[in-house]
């Protein structure tokens, strides 16, 4: 899988990181809860068109981060920085509506809805007719509802999964459920997307199809990604650059190549060989 998807994130013609524009920037962000502290001191950005890896043991404070940058979470030091302008207490659905989308670490979706209306659920932020025009389905509404429907179709025959519009997604596999709630961040056309451990729990086949998936957004969209995910070969071949934070601290960032041989990421993370 590692080569497949090294060949498929390394495209002929593909610029630098250096090379590109700076979308997001966090400054010493801190955030504690009570007496516990979560993240310290921590500083990184995200550059326009890149895929970003963010890693750690179990408890680095990896998807307090994504809290942070989505609104879910403020930090009670330092700053993120969107587009240029320094973001103070943006609410979630602030993010979303600036182009920040993002999957869960544990499925989030409506179970008893279909995987065509889960995704299209994603398009609520981009619907500007009122509810009475909604409720009517009349006119400027169903129009309105007409060209997100194909928007979404566009998304589903995206991600192969046309056999499963209809069905209800409690009735799905996991890894299948994976794929409809990336559909669903995708419907928002995000310009950030923060995916949360997208690959948890998958068998070898669903992770080549994520992998591959989550470079044809990245190439195709030309969106940008954040990632959690704890499969090094996949971290190692999709990402341009990684961050690495171990007990809520930055002990790496950098070039997959260089985090790899770092002897701090070895010790905390990867493992020492003896």
């Amino acid at each position: 899988m590692n080569a497949i998807v090294s060949n498929l994130a390394q495209p002929v013609g593909q610029p630098k990181t250096a090379e590109r524009d700076l979308l997001l920037r966090v400054d010493n962000v801190s955030l504690s809860f009570g007496g516990v502290k979560a993240i310290t001191n921590i500083s990184f950005d995200i550059q326009k068109g890149e895929i970003r890896a963010i890693i750690g043991p179990n408890g680095a404070g990896k998807t307090s981060m994504l809290n942070v940058i989505n609104g879910f979470y403020h930090p009670q030091e330092g700053t993120i920085t969107w587009r240029g302008e320094v973001r103070r207490k943006m609410k979630p659905y602030e993010a979303a509506s600036q182009g920040i989308a993002r999957t869960f670490q544990n499925v989030a979706l409506f179970k008893g809805m279909t995987t065509l209306d889960n995704i299209m659920s994603g398009r609520s932020l981009k619907m500007h007719r009122n509810f009475l025009w909604q409720m009517a389905w009349f006119g400027p509404a169903r129009q309105e509802e007409i060209e997100h429907r194909r928007k979404v179709e566009d998304i589903i025959d995206f991600l192969e999964i046309q056999a499963i519009r209809k069905t209800p997604v409690g009735k799905l596999p996991y890894g299948l459920q994976k794929r409809v709630e990336l559909g669903r961040a995708l419907a928002m056309e995000p310009e950030l997307l923060l995916l949360d451990e997208p690959m948890a729990g998958m068998n070898l086949e669903e992770k080549e199809d994520m992998s591959r998936f989550i470079v044809d957004v990245n190439q195709e969209f030309g969106t940008t990604i954040a990632l959690i995910e704890h499969d090094m070969g996949v971290v190692m071949d999709l990402s341009d650059r990684v961050v690495v934070l171990d007990y809520g601290k930055k002990i790496a960032d950098g070039p997959p190549e260089e985090v790899q041989a770092s002897q701090a990421v070895i010790d905390a993370y990867l493992g020492v060989s003896h």
